[in-house]
């Protein structure tokens, strides 16, 4: 063929066509009709999953506060990580919760609730699994049978999530009809296609826009302040994970030596952690900091490509989510050599006090209303008060704690605590009224996690204070007796932590 021909040739192919350039997939006629034989079909064994019979109280209070109104809750669809590669798939935390699917469930599913009456009926649209003798089936290497593995009957996943379910082939249909007679909510940005076919429909009837986008977003405020309070499947689903997390630590206890011993001791650690979290869980649940010396300064350090020194201190900040896709978030600060220096343990006495401060007030909920934002503050008054005491302040600490004042944040700028589940920072879209100014219940779920982090080029530090961070963080329940340390078992005193980094 000469070049000219060639050249052709690749214009008339379609773009997304030429990915497929790389591939010796047979396509005869003769293939397709034996490849489509000799399968055993039979229907999948299906049965109700572990948060089955705890998802239709969620949907009913979903369906309670839309009467009237059809929602749309889609799972998302996959997301492309390089060229033709995707990251592994994760459904929108809102559609897990309401259906109850965990780990690898389900690319493009929308969740429907449609107005009956005074109340819904939901449907779950999902591919359901294709025919031997379907293109699909051999071919579609993001979706087929034969590339990634047998997916759900829609008599299967009815059995496993007690939902009617229909093909998704039909769901453009299903959110669009009527669409000027009938209000419709979307959970916007978890599925782009969803969004454009919702977008075109309303444009198409002259909706308000405006008052759409409103009740979209009253939505998914409504789905966030859902989560606030745990029930009992999912404090078990956190309990899970926190589980898989402390196995991930006393891995990274065991590798501590090699790190040192490594160019990148951090990515050893990292390594280590996650080996854990994805052999007994789903995987990490958000991306693990390793930082060692004035890495741990950074709060949000994840390169972790650093070395790790004797003498340091390295700061590991890690959850393991486990299949339930729950997840833990526990940071722990440790002595690489296994023991701390004078200034180190006064930096993390400090930051242990702020946290049993934050701890006891979260605690007297029994006795008095406590609301949320009181946790940061109790926090905050332990840390102003140890800058104090270190002469770093540059005004007294109640001067700091005032409004006009807060010098003490330059070295703890992040919040003390935040809700946990299904989202690391869980219930991101709750109004400030049900979550700083909320008064704590059973049932919550949240980190304390105070630190304190000295800089190596802050000028304002004695220079033996500088390129030491520390943070501390346990995962929390609210219960009717009190708070219930979920990583309790985790060492967390100056003495246990010693003797955990030296094996005793």
């Amino acid at each position: 063929m000469t070049a000219q021909n060639a050249d052709s040739t690749e214009k008339t192919q379609a773009l997304d066509d030429r990915v497929n350039n790389r591939s010796h997939r047979p396509n005869s006629q003769a293939f397709r009709d034996f490849v489509a034989e000799g399968w055993d079909r039979t229907p999948l064994d299906a049965e109700a999953l572990a948060a089955a019979g705890f998802t239709p109280a969620r949907r009913a209070k979903v369906s309670a506060a839309f009467p009237g109104e059809r929602l749309v809750i889609p799972a998302g669809g996959h997301k492309v990580r390089s060229n033709d590669t995707d990251y592994r798939f994760r459904a929108h935390s809102a559609f897990i919760h309401l259906t109850g699917l965990e780990a690898d469930s389900e690319p493009d599913a929308v969740l429907v609730f449609e107005p009956e009456d005074d109340t819904h009926s939901v449907t779950l649209y999902f591919r359901p699994r294709a025919g031997s003798d379907t293109v699909e089936f051999f071919s579609d290497s993001r979706y087929g049978e034969y590339w990634v593995g047998p997916r759900a009957d829609l008599e299967a996943m009815s059995t496993m999530t007690g939902i009617a379910t229909e093909s998704s082939a039909t769901v453009d249909d299903a959110i669009t009809k009527d669409l000027g007679a009938i209000s419709v909510r979307l959970v916007r940005q978890a599925d782009v296609r969803i969004d454009s076919v919702i977008d075109v429909a309303r444009t198409q009837v002259q909706a308000d826009l405006e008052t759409s986008e409103a009740g979209d977003a009253e939505l998914a405020q409504l789905l966030s302040e859902l989560r606030l309070i745990k029930d009992e499947h999912e404090v078990e689903a956190l309990r899970e994970a926190v589980s898989i997390t402390r196995s991930g630590f006393d891995n990274v206890i065991a590798a501590l030596p090699t790190a040192l011993a490594h160019r990148r001791g951090e990515r050893v650690i990292e390594t280590a952690f996650e080996t854990a979290a994805r052999s007994d869980g789903n995987g990490i649940g958000y991306d693990t900091i390793a930082a060692a010396g004035n890495h741990a300064c950074t709060l949000h350090w994840i390169r972790n490509d650093g070395a790790v020194r004797d003498g340091d201190l390295v700061l590991v900040d890690a959850g393991a989510e486990a299949d339930s896709l729950y997840t833990a978030d526990i940071t722990r600060t440790l002595p690489v050599s296994g023991t701390f220096t004078e200034v180190q343990a006064k930096i993390y006495d400090a930051v242990l006090d702020a946290s049993d401060a934050a701890f006891a007030v979260a605690a007297d909920h029994v006795n008095r209303e406590v609301k949320f934002r009181e946790i940061h503050e109790a926090a905050m008054e332990v840390i102003a008060a140890r800058l104090e005491d270190f002469g770093i302040l540059p005004v007294s600490a109640a001067q700091s704690l005032s409004p006009e004042g807060q010098h003490h944040r330059r070295w703890m700028v992040h919040g003390t605590s935040h809700h946990l589940g299904l989202d690391v920072h869980d219930c991101a879209q709750a109004r400030a009224e049900m979550y700083l100014d909320a008064a704590l219940e059973p049932g919550m779920v949240f980190t304390i996690e105070p630190g304190l982090y000295f800089k190596t080029d802050d000028l304002l530090l004695p220079e033996e204070f500088r390129g030491n961070g520390v943070r501390i963080e346990d995962d929390v329940l609210v219960t009717a007796d009190g708070v219930e340390n979920l990583s309790a078992e985790f060492p967390r005193t100056r003495a246990e932590v010693e003797a955990w980094v030296q094996g005793r």
